[in-house]
């Protein structure tokens, strides 16, 4: 087994590789016909303050990403017109450029979407009128990230996918504040080594999932694509041993910008749900059954909610990390 140490320093080492050459850069700016806040639609995919894949620097969101053309970096920012000026270099750049609209709820449709049916949900989709759903059409990435939130807290979680791209991936080019890293491609997350996942902090089942998902990978992939709604998204994703209905509803959120998709399962959502809508705790069924008049939207309806900052006191202690590596 590889030593604590040197895997330090395999970190210490990665980050201080030479900045590939950049080669030309592609340029766009996008005019987005609605309102938009381009922060607080994108940073939603950002797993961290150190996610080694998409970072926010001087008002600018810098992303790295594996596109079906090569690895790509992406810079964005809105000026005060609300237009998003956006650059890419890498093999990939010219497939990044082209999915910036989508990225920025381009594609996000809420033309059936009445906010009015409660006074919360009113107040926040009011104070919030940019806010836009994101769509990545990185599939299996979100995959993998949603693999790895399950069953732990965020920081455990991103703490395992910061180690795991920045050992396993690879650093884009462009004039990134800090070394970024493009996740590895799907071959890559099926070889990674049984060590590298337990120094990540990733558990036995979560490793198994993303290693089973990635044997799987491109004909999963189409599968899902291939889906005519939701619930046949769902069904694909869910064939795979380890993926329940949280991961494949936070994967079709992240890559699909899904307006309805419900993570059942999570262990706060179904609390902020009903304390927000109602002033009490309910279950997965009740936050199932509140989001009802909302259906085919019900995500946005979440997303306001958790934007709005309307939260129940918290009543315990924080849930204590645990680590179960070798030292």
């Amino acid at each position: 087994m590889i030593p604590q140490a040197a895997l330090e320093s395999r970190f210490a080492t990665r980050e201080r590789d030479p900045r590939p050459d950049p080669g030309p850069r592609l340029e766009t700016v996008y005019r987005p016909r609605r309102p938009l806040d381009l922060y607080a639609t994108v940073a939603v995919l950002q797993r961290g303050p150190g996610d080694p894949a998409q970072a926010f620097d001087r008002g600018v969101v810098w992303r790295a990403t594996r596109t079906p053309d090569g690895i790509a970096c992406t810079a964005l920012r809105q000026t005060a017109d609300g237009a998003v000026r956006a650059a890419a270099w890498g093999p990939g750049r010219a497939w990044a450029i082209a999915q910036v609209p989508a990225l920025c709820g381009a594609l996000d449709d809420d033309g059936d979407f009445d906010a009015r049916a409660h006074p919360l949900i009113a107040d926040a989709h009011r104070r919030h009128p940019g806010l836009r759903i994101a769509r990545s059409d990185l599939l299996f990435d979100a995959l993998a990230q949603s693999i790895t939130e399950q069953k732990v807290t965020l920081r455990q979680a991103f703490g395992a996918w910061r180690a795991l791209v920045t050992w396993f991936g690879e650093r884009v080019p462009g004039p990134t504040p800090r070394p970024l890293f493009a996740p590895p491609s799907i071959d890559g997350w099926r070889l990674i080594p049984s060590w590298a996942w337990h120094r990540a902090g990733l558990e036995p089942p979560q490793a198994r999932t993303i290693v089973e998902a990635a044997r799987r990978g491109p004909s999963l992939v189409r599968a899902v694509l291939a889906a005519a709604d939701g619930d046949g998204r769902d069904r694909a994703l869910t064939a795979i041993r380890g993926i329940g209905l949280w991961t494949a509803s936070e994967t079709r959120i992240r890559a699909l910008g899904d307006p309805d998709a419900v993570s059942v399962g999570d262990f706060h959502l179904a609390h902020q749900v009903g304390y927000a809508l109602t002033g009490c705790r309910t279950d997965d069924d009740g936050m199932l059954e509140l989001l009802e008049p909302w259906r085919g939207q019900r995500y946005r309806v979440i997303r306001l909610i958790l934007t709005s900052g309307a939260s129940e006191p918290r009543r315990a202690p924080r849930l204590h990390m645990e680590d179960h590596r070798d030292r």
